[in-house]
C-alpha cells in the first residue's frame, strides 16, 4: 500500500503565499508523474500542476507565473509553492502520484486526503 500525506494548507489573505507538501510512503519501488489537483465547491476536480520524474512541469493556465511545482525524489515528496493567491484559488488541494510498488507490478494512481486552501480577507 502507498499513502500520500499532504500538509501546508490554511487560510491566507489575497496576495499571500502558501507552500503545500505531499510525502509518499509505504511500498514504493518507483514514483512516476506527481501532481496537484484542486476541487472548489460545486466544481469539478482540476489538474493544477504536474511534474514528471525527470522534472518536466506543466500548469493550468490560471496559475502560470504564480505557482511552482517541485519534487524531491530522495524524499518521495512533491511541493506546490503558491504566490499571489486569489480568492478563486480557494479549494481542497489533492496530491496525486503514479506509483510502482515492485518490479513488474504495473503502475497505479494514488491520492492524498486533501488539504484546504482558503484565500479571503
Amino acid at each position: 500500500q502507498v499513502q500520500l500525506v499532504e500538509s501546508g494548507g490554511g487560510l491566507v489573505q489575497p496576495g499571500g503565499s502558501l507552500r503545500l507538501s505531499c510525502a509518499a510512503s509505504g511500498s514504493i519501488f518507483n514514483i512516476y508523474d506527481m501532481g496537484w489537483y484542486r476541487q472548489a465547491p460545486g466544481k469539478q476536480r482540476e489538474l493544477v500542476a504536474g511534474i514528471s520524474r525527470d522534472g518536466r512541469e506543466n500548469y493550468v493556465d490560471s496559475v502560470k507565473g504564480r505557482f511552482t511545482i517541485s519534487r524531491d525524489n530522495v524524499k518521495d515528496t512533491v511541493y506546490l509553492q503558491m504566490y499571489s493567491l486569489k480568492p478563486d484559488d480557494t479549494a481542497v488541494y489533492y496530491c496525486n502520484a503514479y506509483v510502482a510498488t515492485a518490479v513488474g507490478s504495473g503502475i497505479a494512481q494514488y491520492w492524498g486526503q486533501g488539504t484546504q486552501v482558503s484565500v479571503s480577507s
